[in-house]
Order: structure tokens, then sequence, then C-alpha cells
């Protein structure tokens, strides 16, 4: 299970956010049970502070006031992916600057041109260089099949979290808007676990409803998704929207949903290196699927699993990053280090029967050390 969970909340311009102060900002994510906020630092190649224009640092006393009171900080950063060595270095430079909790690389319109992939991943690439164990995400649009040109696997590859932009501007049906972008985002490769940010302000005369936002946490609960974010604070306490900031602190998370415990027991078992207890949670005529071979029956499974644990990951340490799914279903990430070298981007899928795995469709690579 990823390391974030709960409730959080997108800031834009500090000035606009209870007038600037940091300890008023603060005390209100504790009365609304926020683990986390995720504060803008950067834009493009150059520094924000809080506000446009202003020299002034907003963000340097709201972190110390977050870290005081146990709530994570999250940076993000718009990217246009015209000098992306640049912005990487900006980006490296802030996070440094403000020991962050983590980094949003927020990729829009300008990065709807397939000819920027080589930008995403020069980006990518430098910025974990310099970070290879920040969690950092990926915020942009709800719905990958509408936005093709926006180079998601070359970003995906190297985030920890997927925060999909899912507002529902112009309707009123956010848990099926989000159930839509899950199911998209799972279908693809990489597939990383879904954060995703619900819309909680107002725009060209439309807004969500007090029951708008509750459908949307409840839905990520249903879905079993670790947490969701909101955009943006200043709109939600602006009291223009009535109930829809109050809808939201009131909400008890209460920590993640209750896990899908075969994700966690089976990764368990990869740890323990003993076939027989990975075999212990497949039904007798399991179907395993990987990018090379189809596996049916235990005793063909005890065979891939001595393959996987003595030649492909020998002396493996696996670890669970992320799962999602209901019913007989489960998605789940997964990265692993070994001698022989280490996984990144573990994808894997079940089905149930009766609790125990009857399918298990699994992709990985290796990174040779």
């Amino acid at each position: 299970m990823m390391d974030l969970q709960g409730k959080g909340f997108f800031t834009w311009k500090l000035p606009n956010c209870e007038h600037g102060e940091a300890r008023k900002i603060a005390d209100q994510a504790v009365q609304a049970g926020l683990t986390h906020l995720v504060v803008k630092v950067a834009d493009g190649t150059g520094a924000y502070n809080g506000n446009w224009g202003e020299a002034k640092d907003y963000i340097s006393p709201l972190v110390t006031e977050l870290r005081n009171r146990g709530i994570k900080v999250y940076g993000w950063h718009y990217l246009y992916g015209n000098e992306p060595g640049g912005e990487a270095s900006m980006a490296i430079r802030r996070i440094r600057q403000y020991n962050l909790d983590g980094y949003v690389v927020d990729v829009e319109r300008e990065y709807k041109d397939a000819s920027k992939k080589p930008a995403a991943k020069r980006f990518m690439g430098q910025l974990r260089a310099a970070y290879p164990a920040l969690p950092v995400a990926l915020s942009s649009y709800r719905y990958p099949s509408l936005h093709p040109q926006v180079p998601w696997k070359e970003f995906l590859e190297d985030c920890t979290i997927n925060m999909p932009q899912v507002y529902w501007m112009k309707a009123h049906n956010p848990g099926e808007q989000l159930i839509k972008c899950v199911r998209e985002f799972q279908s693809m490769s990489p597939s990383r676990p879904i954060f995703p940010t619900g819309a909680a302000f107002k725009e060209a005369g439309w807004q969500p409803t007090e029951q708008e936002v509750l459908e949307f946490i409840r839905v990520a609960k249903e879905l079993n998704l670790a947490g969701v974010n909101f955009w943006e604070w200043s709109a939600a306490r602006a009291g223009i929207m009535p109930g829809v900031w109050e809808a939201i602190r009131d909400y008890p998370w209460s920590g993640v949903a209750a896990p899908r415990e075969i994700c966690e027991r089976y990764v368990s078992a990869l740890n323990t290196k003993d076939p027989a207890e990975v075999l212990s949670l497949y039904t007798n005529s399991a179907v395993h699927i990987n990018a090379t071979r189809t596996t049916q029956g235990l005793d063909n499974l005890r065979a891939w699993y001595l393959r996987l644990f003595n030649t492909i990951l020998p002396d493996a340490s696996f670890r669970l990053t992320g799962y999602s799914g209901t019913g007989n279903s489960r998605h789940f990430t997964w990265t692993a280090t070994s001698s022989k070298g280490r996984v990144n981007n573990g994808n894997d899928t079940l089905g149930l029967i009766d609790g125990k795995i009857s399918y298990h469709y699994s992709f990985f690579s290796v990174q040779k050390s």
C-alpha cells in the first residue's frame, strides 16, 4: 500500500488561502482531517513562491506549520515541455529547498504534442536521477482515451502515483466519471496507483454540490483507492459553494478502506521465497499469464515460482505499491529489488473465486543491476 493516504487539497494562490496566514491554513487542514497539502512551487523553469509576481515566500512558513502538525507537503509544478532540462533543474531545487514529501507534475495542453515524448523522458529521467525514491505523481486529464497525444508512458514510467483531474464540469455524475477514469488508466501500461483529484471550484456558472463531492469520496472508497485530493483550497473556502468545504472536512476517511487482503498476502508470500506459501493463495486450476508464457495448474505454477525466486529475481525483496478493486477482481502494482536487478513497473490483475486466485495476469520487466 502506498504511503500517501486520506484526504488532501491543492493550493494555488496562497494569499487567497486564509489571507496567506500559514498557521490558519494549517489549523484548517487539521480540522478537516487532511493528511497532505499539494502546494504550487514552480511554473516551467521558474520558482513560484505562492503568488504570481510576488517575491515574498509564502511557502516556507506554511511548510513549517504543516510539518509541525504532521501533515505531508507535496509540491506541484506546471510543466510546458519546451525546456525540460531547466524545468527538471527547478524541480530538483524546490524539492531540496523545502525537503518535500513528494512532487506532482502538472501536464496539460502544452504536452498534447506527440513530439514532446523526448521532453517528458528527459524531465523525468533528470528528476529521478536526483531523487530515485521520492514519491512523484502525474496530474493530468481524467480520460487518457480523449488525449492520446499526451506522453502518458514517458511520464508514468517514472511516477509512483497517478493523480488524474476528475473534474465533472458541466455535469453532475462524479461517481460515474471516476469509475470510467480508473478503468481507463488501469487498462494502460504502465499503470500506477490512482489518487484522483475531485472538483471543489466554480467555473462558468457550474459548481459541484455537497452531495456530489460526497459521492466522489464514497466511490473512491468503494474502488479501494488510497485517498482523494480536491482542487482548490481558496475556492472551497470562499463560501461560494454551499456545503462543499464542510462535506469534505467532515467526511471521516479514517485511513484507507479495508485492504484487499489477497494483494497484501500475495506480496507477503513472495517475500517468504517459498512456493508453497504462494501456491496456497491459488485455486487448483489457476491460470497465470505473463509476457512469455501461460501457466495452468499448481505443479506448473510451482515451477514458475521456483524460476522466479532462483533465476529471474534471486534474493528479491518485493513491495506492494498500490491496489484497487471490488468483488472478485483486484488490481495491484509492485516493485522488487534483487541481486540480478530491480522491478519498478510490476502491474498485476487477479480474478478470484471464493477468495482464491483463479486468474493472474502479471506484467513486469527487470532492469539489470
